[in-house]
């Protein structure tokens, strides 16, 4: 994103990657729209050489915020599922449409991921 500083803090996220410390965000960027993939975490990719590791949490029993992506905050002693996705490498040499390509797999990803986090929680609700 560039709105809020976002180039900044992804130049900042790749110095910390390149001495050795992870990193992690949301990839929706923060204007959104919701579950819509912005290219940032694509480009650190391929800036760093580094994959993203996707992942969805799911809550059972959660408190919903009133603003635009609807984040959604565990409450205490919920069961929470967490679906985690293969590495995801984009390659050095990656153009415009790559990095589009990318970003669009990324996004599907993360969609199944999301589906599969729920999945787990519904298998877990119910009785054995």
């Amino acid at each position: 994103s560039t709105s809020r500083g976002g180039r900044k803090a992804l130049l900042q996220l790749t110095r910390e990657l390149e001495t050795g410390r992870p990193a992690g965000f949301t990839i929706d960027g923060p204007r959104g729209p919701a579950r819509v993939a912005q290219p940032g975490a694509v480009w650190l990719a391929k800036a760093t050489g580094h994959p993203v590791l996707p992942f969805h949490l799911e809550a059972d029993r959660h408190w919903t915020l009133h603003s635009w992506d609807r984040t959604q905050i565990p409450k205490p002693f919920s069961t929470v599922a967490i679906a985690m996705g293969e590495p995801f490498d984009v390659p050095a040499d990656a153009d415009e449409a790559g990095i589009e390509s990318a970003r669009l797999q990324l996004e599907a990803r993360l969609q199944e991921l999301e589906t599969r986090a729920r999945q787990m929680l519904e298998n877990s609700n119910r009785e054995p």
